[in-house]
């Protein structure tokens, strides 16, 4: 009799789990209109060093940086939320392992004080690739079914850390830009994951808004082949990426693949100059292609950049282009009943420098990017958060302290 009881007992409470998820939860309950992304900066320490307290806490990262001074100004500027990326690594490492509950425990004072400076905010779990300095990062927790289950408890952790606090003030993104379905084969494996981390979160955190996504890098394309009625739920809002044209928004990126790390000096647009300078910048690049680039790929990489160089180089191409994929997630919300405020582009913005690189890009084409794909986000009724506070992306910090040209900051002022 009492295993019966016990039985019954276990049952009830597995029901009881699956309805809290199952159930609809009213409208989402966060809502937002201008943001900016808080980065992360490239000076965290390795894996080695992550279980002296000294060292990894505050956390996340930006707090040995930026003050309740420096996000009320943020405030001041027009912003009303921050995407604040949190990276997962450490708490899936064993050298963390007596520092767990700090870290948790870091992440919600952060938020609290956010929260302070007038601003909401998303809490981003923003995987990077692993390397000589950690072990775990988006490849291990995509490739190993053990790895992942780790992410999802984490995931229901995180959830539970955030659970009591303001849903009208805090959200939750269960993971930054997946990096799966991206093989021409078409799988289709994220539905499921997504789905789990769902579940994960939405049964510690019943309140909370949760961002969701596309897979391969949140596209627009990835976010169409997402079927949003298998998320039995409307406390949710659906985020995209985009970076387009790519040509021009990571001129320089060493980390960007094995083209772009050529490219540099290209306007925006590229009708901002006249037609013979433009030749001459290009002319330069193919140059720097032929010189560098291994030769097994400078006739591929020469290819594509004429390729690429076409696709832009009037203002319908370019219009066409930068439109493309709002069109895609404004068609896909609209046939899927997806009101317009439940979608952002979490993501947009143009490089100002790569670390290590002289050129920086003028500050006129970045501010002219980053008006242009606001105005079109808008104009779709979709919230939006540029990228980045700082570092190669930075709109308020460059590197080594120095301050980013006021470009950007003043369109966005603008704005209001």
């Amino acid at each position: 009799m009492a295993l019966l009881t016990a039985m019954i007992k276990t049952l009830m409470a597995a029901v009881l789990v699956l309805m809290s998820v199952a159930l609809p939860a009213h409208a989402a309950s966060f809502t937002m209109k201008r943001g900016l992304n808080l980065d992360q900066w490239t000076t965290w320490p390795g894996e080695d060093q992550w279980g002296d307290p000294k060292a990894i806490l505050p956390y996340p990262e930006w707090r040995r940086f930026l003050g309740e001074g420096d996000l009320k100004a943020l405030k001041d500027a027009g912003f009303d939320f921050l995407r604040m990326p949190v990276d997962p690594s450490p708490f899936l490492s064993e050298k963390t392992t007596a520092l767990r509950g700090d870290l948790y425990a870091s992440v919600l004072d952060s938020v609290r004080m956010i929260n302070r400076a007038g601003l909401k905010v998303i809490v981003d779990m923003h995987l990077i690739p692993s390397g000589a300095s950690r072990k775990i990062g988006m490849g291990e927790v995509m490739d190993d079914p053990e790895t992942f289950d780790r992410y999802v408890d984490m995931v229901r952790k995180m959830g539970r850390t955030l659970a009591g606090e303001d849903p009208a003030k805090v959200a939750f993104e269960l993971m930054n830009e997946p990096i799966v379905d991206c093989d021409a084969e078409g799988t289709s494996l994220w539905p499921e994951r997504q789905h789990k981390l769902f579940a994960a979160a939405r049964a510690s955190a019943t309140r909370l808004t949760l961002i969701l996504t596309g897979a391969c890098y949140s596209a627009a394309s990835s976010l169409e082949k997402i079927d949003p009625k298998a998320i039995p739920d409307d406390n949710v809002i659906w985020t995209f990426h985009s970076y387009d044209p790519f040509l021009l928004t990571h001129q320089g990126a060493t980390w960007a693949g094995d083209f772009i790390p050529y490219v540099t000096g290209l306007p925006y647009p590229l009708t901002a100059i006249p037609r013979a300078q433009l030749d001459a910048t290009l002319d330069t690049i193919r140059a720097r292609i032929k010189a560098e680039a291994p030769w097994a790929r400078r006739s591929g990489l020469l290819a594509y950049l004429d390729e690429q160089v076409a696709s832009m180089d009037s203002t319908d191409k370019l219009l066409g282009l930068m439109d493309a994929p709002f069109r895609k997630v404004e068609a896909w919300a609209r046939a899927n009943g997806i009101k317009p405020e439940n979608v952002t582009l979490g993501e947009f913005g143009m490089i100002r420098q790569e670390y290590g690189n002289s050129y920086v890009m003028p500050a006129e084409y970045r501010a002219a990017y980053v008006s242009d794909m606001i105005g079109r986000a808008e104009g779709h009724g979709f919230s939006w958060s540029v990228w980045s506070y700082g570092g190669a992306f930075g709109i308020v910090d460059a590197f080594n302290g120095d301050k980013a040209e006021p470009g950007v900051m003043q369109a966005i002022k603008a704005l209001r």
